[in-house]
């Protein structure tokens, strides 16, 4: 073993010890970082081969170690735009030039001047648009996906197409005789009423008027007329200035149940078909009682809130309290995620040992869910940080001595030739 080879090993030490202590000090900078994974510095020594007998100094190398699949803890925030990833997965997101990048920092904000959701280090977040329908999810890859942009919203009206009305009709009643509410004559009589309200093409209320007459006792049937409200007369029920939008039977048996068609389909004046579900209709010994009355579609509203859900549905919730999917935000996995490539801005590239980037739906397939108004806390503790800088510190100082120990005994072998 050469002096030389001494001052080789020594100054490989400090340099190992070094590249530890950068590590900690980035560890200990971005403790407070969302999303942030510890990185470590592992070490393998490298020995020189020479004869039997004989050793010759070596020296050691470093290679970085981030534990990227390790789980960190939750801070939970008052915004719903922030996002954690409980369990396995990364989201997707896109830098300014387009690239594709995984990352668990979901400190996600609308950004003023194009209205997507972007993170603190300025990465989109990625989804899929699903305000037409289920999405065509790419497997293998980012396509199809496109920034999650919330000002995309604008006001729109839903007009209705499905509802349902269920009440018990008296079985004392008595049978109405002579013209009937299907007849829009003046001096209808009838039963009950009742009335829904329904929402045009454009989104206008439109009222209508439920009228339920008795018809028979034996069979038990009862008729069902529905009007437009815009058609009644200014004072009284009667006649309204256009027929009935439908008219249908009820039936019953002997011990009230309803045996006739159970819905009844209608025509919202400048909307779209309306079918009443009439399942719950029945007659009963007791006085009328509306049980259910439902009917879809909104007004024009401008969006009031955005909740996302835990298998990253993005819903618009407008101001009349009604919920629009807009997005669905995917996570994506990788089968060694320890062997990513970190790059700038917290974000993760896939390597060759990572494996290839899959995509999947969060909360199904051994996916972790998303957790809205959380983030994922950075996974390094100080006081282990702290603990592993005294330790290099000692062993970068125990490094320095065997280096200069080394240049002591070249100097005292120089002096003899002197």
């Amino acid at each position: 073993m050469s002096l030389y080879g001494t001052l080789r090993t020594g100054v490989s030490g400090m340099t190992a010890q070094s590249s530890k202590l950068g590590t900690v000090a980035d560890n200990i900078a971005n403790s407070n970082t969302a999303g942030y994974k510890r990185a470590s510095t592992e070490f393998s020594s490298l020995l020189e081969q020479g004869p039997i007998g004989e050793y010759q100094s070596g020296s050691v190398e470093t290679r970085m170690r981030y534990a990227i699949s390790q789980q960190g803890a939750m801070n939970y925030s008052t915004s719903n735009t922030d996002l954690a990833v409980q369990g396995n997965g990364f989201f997707l997101v896109s830098d300014t030039a387009g690239t594709s990048y995984l990352t668990r920092a979901g400190a996600f904000k609308v950004d003023a001047s194009t209205g997507n959701l972007v993170n603190t280090a300025g990465f989109t977040l990625m989804g899929y648009d699903i305000s037409n329908g289920a999405p065509d999810m790419v497997l293998n890859g980012a396509g199809a996906l496109e920034p999650v942009n919330i000002s995309a919203t604008r006001l729109a009206a839903t007009p209705s197409t499905k509802g349902a009305f269920a009440a018990n009709l008296p079985a004392a009643a008595d049978v109405v005789a002579g013209s009937t509410p299907a007849n829009n004559v003046a001096g209808s009589s009838y039963s009950q009423k009742s009335s829904l309200v329904a929402f045009d093409n454009v989104g206008n209320k439109v009222t209508l008027d439920i009228y339920l007459t008795k018809t028979s006792a034996s069979p038990i049937s009862w008729q069902m007329s529905v009007f437009d409200r815009a058609a009644a007369p200014a004072t009284g029920t009667f006649p309204y200035s256009s027929g009935p939008l439908a008219t249908t039977a009820l039936n019953f048996d002997e011990r009230g149940a309803l045996t006739s068609v159970p819905s009844l389909s209608l025509a919202v004046p400048n909307g779209q078909p309306l079918t009443l579900d009439l399942t719950g209709m029945s007659q009963l010994a007791t006085s009328y009682t509306p049980l259910s009355a439902t009917v879809d579609g909104k007004a024009p509203s401008a969006v009031a809130s955005i909740r996302i859900d835990k298998d990253g549905t993005v819903n618009a919730i407008d101001q009349n309290g009604m919920s629009n999917a807009l997005y669905k935000v995917p996570l994506a996995f990788v089968t060694c995620p320890d062997n990513l490539n970190p790059r700038a801005g917290n974000v993760f590239e896939v390597t060759d040992g990572s494996g290839a980037i899959q995509i999947g739906t969060a909360d199904t397939g051994g996916l972790g869910s998303i957790v809205s108004g959380a983030t994922e806390a950075s996974t390094v503790d100080v006081a282990t940080e702290l603990t592993e800088m005294i330790v290099a510190q000692r062993d970068y100082t125990a490094n320095s001595k065997v280096f200069q120990t080394g240049t002591e005994l070249l100097d005292t072998l120089l002096s003899l030739k002197r």
